[in-house]
């Protein structure tokens, strides 16, 4: 019986910085945008605790 396409494990989507895009599909491209904005809140978050956490150790020791 052959296997559909449907039920193949789906490689999980990863991104090159600089990679060649021309031989991504449309959905392939969505689905990068989607995981670098995805990457990004993830990015922004962690620097806002830091600075937070910065912020807070500079108040104390100016204290």
């Amino acid at each position: 019986m052959p296997i559909e396409d449907d039920d193949r494990p789906r490689k999980k989507v990863t991104h090159e910085i600089g990679q060649d895009l021309s031989l991504l599909s449309l959905e392939e491209l969505t689905e990068r945008v989607a995981l670098l904005k995805t990457e990004i809140a993830r990015l922004e978050e962690a620097a806002t605790k830091k600075r937070a956490s910065r912020d807070a150790a500079n108040s104390f020791f100016k204290s």
